[in-house]
């Protein structure tokens, strides 16, 4: 799949990075993606909630009356739950909803997603951006040239570039990711897929490399 590189103008500089086809090229696998986002959903979750059981809530220990002879059902202390300000029966306890997906299940994930991306032709290659000094003006400016600025854009570079990074951060539609750290949620979750040129050139050295 042969990708046109743009400038940060938004024009062809006459180049163009070959992503390879096993990759973005790929048969997508819907129930992967399924199992991918939902377990990166299901990380997120803190898992502290917490309830009270009948050992803990305050309140006497005593017997409320005697087991038999008062007409009446029988009764423990006033911790029992079937009371107002008892222990609750069954209820929530802190625990990790984490779970365990096998990688190369997360790696076709990740190749389905990005293969969707492709389909749609969302995915930009623009020419590595350099920046003197901090500035989301600057970076907003890029986008609006590349036509993205009202999208959601996930920003992929190969490493950290720190002027970048602190242009975008502030930006609630530009997610700056780097190319090591690109999970399926992220994929599914934008609408455009913006690699710099250095980082589309290691999709396909790395084919060249296994070939």
């Amino acid at each position: 799949m042969k990708v046109e590189v743009l400038n940060t103008k938004g024009t062809a500089t006459g180049r163009s990075v070959e992503l390879p086809e096993e990759i973005f090229g790929a048969e997508p696998n819907n129930h992967v993606i399924y199992l991918a986002v939902k377990q990166y959903l299901a990380a997120q979750r803190q898992g502290t909630h917490k309830v009270k059981t009948r050992a803990e809530v305050q309140g006497a220990s005593r017997k409320l009356h005697r087991q038999k002879g008062t007409g009446g059902s029988r009764k423990g202390n006033i911790r029992n739950p079937l009371y107002k300000g008892g222990g609750t029966i069954f209820g929530p306890k802190p625990h990790s909803y984490d779970f365990k997906l096998n990688r190369k299940v997360k790696d076709l994930a990740k190749i389905s997603a990005l293969s969707y991306k492709a389909k749609e032709n969302a995915i930009m290659v623009v020419e590595d951006i350099n920046m003197d000094s901090p500035k989301t003006k600057s970076f907003m400016d890029i986008m609006g040239s590349l036509k993205v600025a009202d999208k959601k854009v996930m920003f992929v570079q190969p490493e950290y570039n720190d002027n970048v990074e602190l242009s975008l951060r502030n930006v609630p539609s530009v997610l700056g990711m780097l190319l090591s750290d690109i999970n399926t949620y992220d994929i599914v979750n934008s609408e455009v897929l913006i690699l710099t040129e250095s980082a589309a050139k290691i999709f396909a050295d790395d084919e060249k490399a296994e070939a």
